[in-house]
């Protein structure tokens, strides 16, 4: 068995406990995925919760993680016991003797008295904490945990006051990544950005865009990453100005482009990378156009990104940058400060230029506090991804017709800045020409 670092997860654990602590203390029970039916006697590739495995690490089905918060503050895990049968099927089970040693709980019991032992395990306690109105099954079992504890009020115990949405302390925890976060995800935008390369050198007229596709795929799996981040994007032509594109099956021709929304999952976090090149190796004078103009607002957002500036500042800076680019291309027409007031870009770009970027590939965490844009602070991760979509129209010059180009990487906050972990993969024009010949 692998050496598992249990440092990252207690800490995390220790933290949400102090919080609850400062609220009155509690009981927190957080549930992990079920696993899901692909077909009769096949299941999808099962992964946990995002929430879950942030506090435990634990990668296996029918598992609750529990979190008493007092005096004697206690970790419990809920797992799935040893069976040899159903692990000559299915593969290795931990245990629960096992996984608490392993995982670095306090004790765990077989999932199978989780009901029993949380009615006792809240006894006495002020509040309940947990995840809500995601899984309606899991909303009717922590409504009868506490229909169980109030049924013992007569009997001089204590019932749960309050019933408190964990994802609120939870998500604000995941916003700032520790050590252990950024060193994976530094790994995975690595693992990423060579695959993006290999996907531009293997790209050329006639080859279908789901070969791009296993190309990614392949990499991916080969350098350690368990899945993609997410269903790859591989449009070419007119296919890129459909933004979540997956049907990745058409075949690309001489003088079109090719855009690639790709990344890989490692150890449970995400890499976003987008990128646009010629299918033949060269840009054309429109495509090439429109290109930098996109580069230009991906460069300009960048430049907002560090800590006190508000989390909107790049959207605002590539907006500026296309709004103008959109004008000066004929694509648009008015002043400037017409076209803004009237979000005139929308016709061409559609999405914002950020997202949040951890566990999830849209990760949590609120983008507004009090109504107002939150600041950055050194740990957060995102993405810088502004992009150009242009349709046929009889107003729009025919020469950018069916052009669809987004430019993303992802950014860590730091002190002093932005550190991109995407750049393994070129993104100016000259560059992604050369690496084509090449």
């Amino acid at each position: 068995m692998s050496e598992f670092d249990t440092a990252p997860f207690r800490a995390r654990r220790e933290r949400l406990l102090a919080h609850i602590l400062e609220q009155g203390g509690g009981v927190a029970v957080v549930p992990t995925a079920q696993e899901r039916e692909r077909n009769p006697g096949n299941m999808y590739p099962y992964r946990a919760t995002s929430q879950f495995f942030y506090l435990s690490g634990f990668r296996e089905p029918e598992a609750v993680l529990v979190l008493v918060a007092g005096e004697n503050p206690r970790q419990y895990l809920f797992c799935r016991p040893r069976d040899e049968e159903r692990e000559l099927w299915t593969g290795f089970r931990h245990g629960p003797e096992a996984a608490a040693e392993y995982f670095g709980f306090d004790a765990a019991w077989p999932i199978a008295g989780l009901d029993a032992k949380l009615t006792e395990l809240l006894a006495d306690q002020p509040s309940l904490w947990t995840t809500l109105a995601v899984d309606p099954d899991w909303d009717r079992r922590v409504l009868a945990a506490l229909m169980r504890s109030r049924a013992r009020v007569r009997n001089g115990i204590g019932t749960p006051r309050s019933l408190n949405e964990i994802s609120v302390v939870l998500d604000e925890m995941r916003l700032i990544k520790d050590a252990s976060e950024i060193a994976l995800m530094r790994h995975a935008g690595e693992i990423a950005a060579a695959a993006h390369v290999r996907a531009m050198q293997a790209t050329r007229p006639e080859r279908y865009e789901f070969e791009i596709d296993a190309e990614l795929l392949y990499f991916f799996r080969a350098h350690g990453s368990q899945f993609p981040a997410y269903p790859p994007i591989v449009a070419s032509g007119s296919n890129a100005c459909v933004l979540h594109y997956e049907a990745n099956d058409r075949k690309m021709h001489a003088g079109e482009l090719l855009l690639i929304d790709a990344g890989c999952e490692l150890d449970g976090y995400a890499s976003d990378i987008t990128r646009t090149f010629p299918v033949s190796g060269r840009f054309s004078g429109p495509q090439r156009d429109l290109y930098q103009l996109v580069l230009a607002a991906n460069h300009a957002a960048r430049l907002e990104i560090r800590p006190g500036n508000t989390c909107n500042a790049p959207h605002e800076a590539a907006l500026v940058v296309l709004t103008q680019g959109f004008r000066d291309l004929g694509l648009l027409k008015g002043s400037m400060e017409e076209l803004t007031a009237n979000a005139s870009y929308r016709r061409f770009y559609m999405h914002r230029t950020s997202h949040w970027l951890g566990l999830d590939v849209h990760d949590v965490g609120q983008y507004k506090v009090d109504g107002h844009w939150r600041t950055f602070k050194p740990g957060m991760m995102l993405t810088v991804e502004p992009g150009c979509y242009v349709r046929p129209a009889e107003d729009v010059p025919e020469a950018f017709w069916n052009i669809g180009i987004r430019i993303e990487d992802n950014a860590l906050v730091t002190a002093d800045g932005g550190e991109y972990l995407t750049d393994g993969v070129p993104r100016e024009a000259d560059e992604i020409e050369a690496l084509m010949r090449g």
